[in-house]
């Protein structure tokens, strides 16, 4: 449908695009006007071309001369909605305030539209609009404003205004601490812990989602060839060995990988060798007993060790600060690594018997669950990724969800993204069958929900949630609940922790997880259309 770059997750480029595109209200406008599938096709193509014009160069130059007064910088864990949405939020308002602003967009397929060393020294100030962790370094001595992507979406003219304004503080660059210029910005010690965990998780999502996909279709391989589900299952022909073992190789780098870019996240490069390995000893479970591991500690442990490793290298900077100026030089390349290693290695040993524990117990409380528990953890985690569509809730959702595929427990992880996938195709189907109590313009853009929805983007369901969240949000949260306990009841199980209907293919029991995703979604139209009042007959279309 729109052409997209070869550098990653092809639909989750082309869904990036869309989004963004799909923001535009006269392009939404000539779309539905169109009478053919033809003139359709043509509306995207041009729009694609004037949106990424193949040859930029000319644009890009011409505005590059006048210098960019703002800069910005969008970034979430995922990478799909809210990084793209909240660039063209910024982008555009800042065109009609009469300030060209130019958005670095850090999403699924890497840094996008990368701010220049030129660009930067010209600007006024800089918008960090971001969850997880961005480069930091090429702003010291800028004026900076760090928010929350949600607020690149919600308030673009309040962050535009505060930079031309010089109301910002200066940011000073410290290898990742918070100091006394950002501490200016109002985040909380809660909201840089969430920062450094959202970037442990988006690092480690690329792992986790192809792994577990080439282990899921080992599975059907196997499942559909009438193979045994014993001991051996997955690796019954020399075609299902290859992805069980390739996608299972690609799972094991996922603690590591968490941890390693959480220690990143706090400490700059001196935190990434402590992370890395710290993950390494969680998931072997290393012990000053048996050093080669027999103690495992999991997702528990990889938390530990990314964010006690990323502070204690933060800690022997500081010491470090204390030697000689001609030391200087081999600091970052044999002290830290050599202090750091020594360090988390003697802490991971020693906390590993009690992280190992305390996973092992939650794993086995997991499992020991009866139906109707699981159920009602299906019903809360479904709710849960409902409720603030992309906020805590719903990331803290997530991240369970992806620590339990690490517990071999499938079933949670599918009750999560039915959960996120709800909301959007609640509201498509209410803006469909409710007409009445939407506007016209609302009404135009719930089609874009069908799409978001079966994508697993629940970001779609937010405009509309912002506007009536009285309303919108219990409808939503109660028919998510819904479809996550469903999913549960039907032992419904996911290994891939994003895609949507892209991954259905390797849903254990996908009949039903259809069955769930429907009756949820359609209870949510249906509160929606209670809760709702109707709005006035002539803004009705």
């Amino acid at each position: 449908m729109i052409a997209a770059l070869n550098d990653g997750d092809l639909h989750l480029e082309v869904l990036s695009r869309l989004m963004t595109i799909l923001m535009d209200k006269p392009f939404r406008d000539n779309l539905l006007s169109a009478k053919t599938k033809e003139e359709f096709l043509k509306i995207v193509d041009d729009k694609e071309k004037e949106k990424y014009p193949d040859e930029p160069k000319q644009e890009v130059k011409e505005e590059t001369q006048k210098g960019y007064r703002v800069l910005a910088v969008t970034a979430c864990p995922t990478g799909i909605a809210h990084t793209y949405m909240a660039a063209e939020a910024l982008e555009k308002t800042g065109r009609e305030m009469g300030y060209p602003l130019k958005a670095e967009t850090n999403g699924s397929g890497g840094a996008k539209n990368v701010l220049t060393a030129e660009e930067i020294a010209k600007a006024d100030g800089i918008i960090i609009a971001a969850d997880k962790a961005v480069e930091m370094a090429r702003f010291d001595g800028k004026k900076l404003i760090n928010v929350p992507v949600s607020d690149g979406i919600k308030r673009p003219q309040e962050l535009i205004q505060t930079i031309i304004d010089g109301n910002a503080p200066v940011y000073h660059h410290s290898g990742g601490t918070v100091n006394k210029s950002e501490s200016a910005n109002n985040e909380s010690i809660g909201r840089q812990l969430y920062k450094h965990l959202m970037n442990g998780v988006s690092n480690m999502l690329p792992f986790v989602v192809a792994g577990g996909i080439f282990i899921a279709i080992a599975f059907l391989i196997d499942s559909l060839s009438g193979a045994p589900q014993d001991s051996n299952f997955g690796m019954n022909s020399p075609v299902s060995a290859f992805f069980k073992t390739i996608g299972s190789y690609a799972f094991s780098f996922m603690m590591p990988i968490l941890a390693g870019y959480i220690g990143k996240s706090i400490a700059d490069r001196p935190g990434l060798l402590v992370g890395l390995v710290g993950g390494y000893l969680a998931t072997t479970g290393s012990t000053f007993t048996m050093i080669t591991g027999n103690v495992p500690s999991g997702f528990l442990g990889a938390l530990f060790a990314g964010f006690v490793g990323g502070y204690l290298m933060l800690g022997v900077r500081k010491l470090c600060d204390k030697l000689p100026s001609s030391l200087e030089g081999i600091k970052p390349v044999l002290l830290y690594p050599l202090i750091g290693l020594g360090l988390i290695s003697i802490i991971m040993c020693a906390m590993n018997p009690i992280m190992g524990m305390l996973n092992t117990g939650l794993t086995n409380i997991l499992n020991a669950m009866g139906g109707s528990s699981k159920i009602v953890l299906g019903f809360i985690l479904g709710a849960m990724m409902s409720i603030d569509m992309g906020g805590p809730f719903n990331k803290a959702a997530y991240v369970f969800g992806t620590a339990s595929i690490a517990s071999g427990n499938y079933d949670i992880m599918a009750a999560v993204m039915i959960g996120g996938m709800v909301p959007p195709i609640a509201i498509a189907l209410a803006t469909t069958f409710f007409k009445n109590r939407f506007t016209p313009e609302e009404q135009k853009n719930g089609v874009v929900n069908y799409i978001m929805g079966l994508s697993f983007v629940t970001e779609g369901a937010i405009p509309y949630a912002a506007s009536d969240p009285l309303r919108v949000l219990p409808a939503c949260a109660v028919g998510a609940g819904i479809a996550g306990a469903l999913s549960m009841a039907f032992n419904c199980t996911l290994m891939a922790p994003h895609g949507g209907i892209f991954v259905f293919a390797v849903v254990g029991n996908w009949p039903m997880y259809l069955v769930s995703l429907a009756i949820g979604s359609v209870v949510g139209m249906l509160l929606l259309g209670i809760l709702k009042k109707p709005i006035k007959t002539e803004q009705v279309a």
